[in-house]
């Protein structure tokens, strides 16, 4: 059955250090590939934990945006889970050159326990499995080398904006039927490089796509109930908007 697996919600470094939202990322099940994105902090104890149970040693690759480590901490041990302690040769890893080169947020060695590893690049076209996907622009406003994500399966397309600073026409780059956007900041008031609620509404206002799930959510937003937030841009624009929460499961095949 296909899934999109909410693993953790948190975003920004004192959600994440103190864990008031989980942060192990995103578990996506698609036409029978299974890919990890953005495994933070605890992801293999949210993996192990999870109810129904997921398994890492059904993934088939691992996928990172970015290096910080609230999107990568877990990497090094999900390939050690993902090929049983590196016994069973598996796997992909897609990453930007940042995470691989000096000062790597995946070690060499683990590497080694993958069939192969893939540079993200702007406008990159990448398949594993049963899936495509593209990097179709560098997110150049978050202080390191940064990508989305568009996702495409046999009838399903997800589009998943990760951690940037809103620049105008970054909406016409994600155009999936499903939009998952990173959203620290309720109002972005010192200009940091991360969503705000606004930048959610300028989004959703031009795209229109049939689901638009929040997540990464930094103080601001835990503290100002998410779930209210998305109900009230569900009803000033028209279009279904959802907060996810750790370990929220919907199957894409609803919308």
């Amino acid at each position: 059955m296909n899934k999109i697996k909410f693993l953790g919600t948190g975003g920004g470094r004192f959600v994440v250090s103190k864990q008031f939202r989980k942060s192990g990322g995103i578990w996506l099940t698609l036409d029978r590939t299974n890919v990890l994105i953005d495994p933070g902090p605890g992801s293999l104890v949210r993996i192990l934990s999870s109810k129904p149970k997921l398994d890492p040693r059904d993934l088939d690759g691992i996928i990172l945006s970015h290096r910080h480590i609230d999107h990568t901490n877990d990497a090094n041990i999900i390939i050690e889970a993902m090929t049983n302690g590196g016994w069973d040769k598996k796997g992909v890893l897609f990453a930007p050159i940042q995470a691989l080169e000096e000062d790597p947020v995946v070690f060499r060695y683990v590497r080694n326990y993958l069939d192969k590893t893939e540079i993200l690049k702007e406008k990159g076209q990448y398949k594993i499995g049963n899936i495509k996907f593209e990097t179709p622009v560098k997110h150049i406003h978050h202080g390191v080398e940064c990508y989305g994500f568009n996702i495409n399966g046999k009838d399903i397309s997800i589009s998943i904006i990760t951690d940037t600073k809103y620049f105008n026409g970054l909406e016409s780059f994600y155009q999936g039927g499903i939009l998952i956007l990173n959203v620290v900041f309720v109002k972005n008031k010192k200009n940091l490089e991360h969503f705000d609620v606004k930048d959610v509404e300028k989004i959703i206002s031009i795209n229109k796509p049939k689901l638009t799930i929040l997540t990464h959510f930094g103080m601001g937003m835990v503290k100002s109930k998410p779930w209210e937030i998305a109900e009230s841009l569900s009803k000033r624009f028209g279009v279904k908007v959802i907060a996810a929460s750790d370990g929220m499961e919907i199957n894409p095949n609803d919308y």
